[in-house]
């Protein structure tokens, strides 16, 4: 790499992290779209699928709101939705993936997955890597000040 295209290389920041995840989060959202499934759905969902057990309706809740920081009572919501569509069903206190809702995900990662390798394809190891730390330690820590903020 040349010294010109590092000094023009944009910093790992806040917007950059954002403009990042929106513009992937935004792929992904015509794709949810199509199959009529909303992204918080379609979390839950693959939550309940990759679960290595059943979950009753707190933990996939307390789940979800780990990864979208989102609001309980919308993740109820949410739930009761993919009930609803037949995509989960209750088992006693437990939810389960439907055969479904386990069919939707499936295509879903069928229509994303050309897309997905075209956007990663490419990208050093390395580099993958290293952001990979990097994400990581900025989620760990962003977890630690929203904890503080809402403790």
């Amino acid at each position: 790499m040349t010294a010109t295209a590092t000094a023009t290389a944009p910093v790992a920041e806040a917007r950059t992290l954002g403009l990042a995840h929106y513009a992937a989060r935004g792929v992904l959202e015509c794709v949810l779209t199509r199959h009529g499934i909303t992204f918080q759905q379609q979390v839950t969902l693959r939550a309940a699928v990759t679960a290595d057990a059943p979950q009753t309706r707190d933990d996939l809740v307390t789940q979800v709101r780990a990864s979208l920081k989102a609001d309980p009572a919308d993740i109820r919501v949410t739930v009761d939705q993919l009930l609803a569509r037949g995509l989960l069903v209750e088992d006693g206190a437990h939810l389960r993936p439907t055969d479904a809702g386990r069919e939707l995900l499936s295509a879903v990662g069928a229509e994303t997955a050309p897309v997905t390798a075209r956007i990663w394809g490419g990208i050093p190891a390395d580099d993958l890597a290293a952001a990979g730390r990097v994400l990581a330690l900025v989620t760990e820590r962003a977890d630690a000040e929203l904890a503080a903020l809402t403790a």
